[in-house]
């Protein structure tokens, strides 16, 4: 059968309300990582795709950022009715891409999509300010919160369909317009998403443009564009941070995690070894926020490893509708040769004590993989690896945890596991990261930030902070 043949899946931009393919007529061939074959085509946007896409963006801002807050919280409420009504179409369309779970995306993924619209359409009628005061006699100030106008946001391939609402949502509930670009190779439930939202905003308040780099590059340099919202790599960060300054553009970026997690001596391993072994390789591993970096008590050390790796072996990959399938493929064929790559260069001290290698069929599918002896200054270890493998390094004691887990540029997250309170509360203060989860790891709730320090990036998603990063602050004095 000739690829052309295996093609089911034609996306389109969204451009002022309407599904468009791009200027050039160019296209992007979709692949689905449970196959290894094209399954789609999706534009590969030009200047001139994103210019009209902004233009739009820019002349619906006015009419969109005047609305009520009511009239946006009802806007947001029915596009999560309607993810919820097409379920079947919203799996189908990011399985297509991912490779995902089918499954496990309806049970875990979209239920959490749709609670942030939710959230987002509350919090739209609640945006915080200041009280009104008289700081000078006779004189009233007064501070207003509003819209910063034409938001760009790029995002990645991991969670297609959560990550763009993660940044579509709040600037919407600001009273802004957006142009969204999602992953080449991964736009199918993004458009979708914009088609399901046409019926409840004013054409040109959600566009989505498709395409590769230099469509995000277009995007960043655009005139129009006023904020700059990315979720993607530090590599992807530094250069649209580059380019922002020229234009001196508002930036949003939540980049890289190597998250590390802290297991003391009178941690719950029973428990600890089910959740990071379910944490750690959920979505193959391909999570900002994963359990990649376990640091053991050299005392129990052994025994941790032993337990997890036994654990970890039991993992199965599997296709989108394997029901005992514990976690998919890698997204793309270039990211299973960079994991590959990554235990192709691991010193002769470190061990792959189970996994390590991808599985003989289609599809970029690997087994779960624990290394063990690796050391701070490797590879492996510094390295966000973005994949279904886990470093296990032993610590001396609580000072060489914090050196360890603070030893990397990144720092998104991390987790800390002891039943002693006061060692949770010195953990939480000593780890440099925007998230410290105690006796848990991964979850993520609409109310509260997340965002990261260093090469993690800065801003948050989610919460009234995420919600006030698509704000500017205008003070009136009457």
């Amino acid at each position: 059968m000739a690829d052309t043949e295996r093609i089911t899946t034609t996306v389109l931009n969204h451009i002022d309300g309407k599904e468009v393919p791009a200027a050039s007529g160019a296209t992007l061939t979709l692949v689905d990582p449970a196959t290894g074959l094209p399954h789609g085509t999706a534009p590969c946007s030009g200047p001139q795709d994103v210019d009209a896409a902004c233009r739009s963006a820019e002349v619906a801002f006015p009419g969109w950022s005047q609305t009520t807050p009511a009239r946006r919280q009802t806007a947001l409420l029915r596009i999560a009715d309607a993810l919820e009504r097409e379920a079947g179409a919203v799996a189908s369309a990011e399985v297509a891409d991912t490779g995902k779970p089918r499954a496990s995306f309806l049970a875990d993924e979209l239920p959490a999509v749709v609670d942030v619209l939710r959230y987002f359409a509350g919090a739209a009628r609640n945006l915080p300010g200041a009280a009104a005061a008289e700081y000078t006699p006779g004189r009233t100030s007064v501070q207003r919160r509003e819209p910063v106008g034409v938001c760009a946001q790029i995002t990645p391939w991991n969670y297609p369909l959560m990550m763009a609402v993660w940044k579509v949502a709040p600037a919407l509930a600001a009273g802004n317009t957006v142009v969204l670009k999602p992953s080449d190779t991964t736009p199918s439930s993004a458009a979708l998403l914009a088609r399901l939202a046409s019926e409840h905003l004013p054409p040109g308040v959600l566009n989505v443009v498709c395409g590769d780099r230099d469509t995000g590059r277009s995007l960043v340099a655009h005139p129009h564009v006023r904020l700059v919202a990315v979720t993607g790599s530090v590599r992807a960060g530094q250069e649209i941070a580059a380019a922002a300054a020229a234009d001196l553009k508002r930036l949003h970026l939540e980049l890289g995690g190597n998250a590390p997690v802290l297991i003391h001596t009178d941690a719950d391993l029973d428990d600890a070894v089910e959740q990071l072994s379910s944490l750690s390789f959920y979505n193959a591993g391909q999570d900002c926020t994963a359990a990649t970096r376990i640091l053991v008590d050299r005392r129990i050390h052994d025994r941790f490893l032993d337990r997890y790796a036994e654990r970890a072996a039991r993992l199965r990959p599997g296709a989108p509708d394997d029901e005992y399938a514990d976690f998919g493929p890698l997204a793309n064929a270039a990211q299973l040769a960079n994991v590959r790559g990554l235990l192709e260069r691991l010193p002769d001290h470190a061990e792959v004590v189970t996994g390590g290698v991808a599985l003989d069929r289609p599809g970029y599918f690997h087994r779960a993989t624990v290394v063990a002896g690796a050391r701070q200054e490797d590879e492996i270890v510094r390295s966000e690896v973005f994949g279904p493998v886990v470093t296990v390094q032993p610590f001396v004691d609580e000072s060489e945890a914090f050196h360890l887990a603070n030893g990397v540029t990144q720092g998104l997250a991390a987790s800390v596991w002891t039943r002693d309170h006061d060692r949770a509360m010195r953990a939480s203060r000593a780890l440099r990261t925007g998230i410290v989860w105690v006796n848990t790891h991964g979850t993520t709730v609409s109310e509260m930030p997340h965002g990261g320090v260093g090469h993690s990036g800065y801003g948050s998603d989610l919460s009234l902070t995420g919600l006030l990063d698509y704000t500017q602050v205008k003070h009136v004095m009457l």
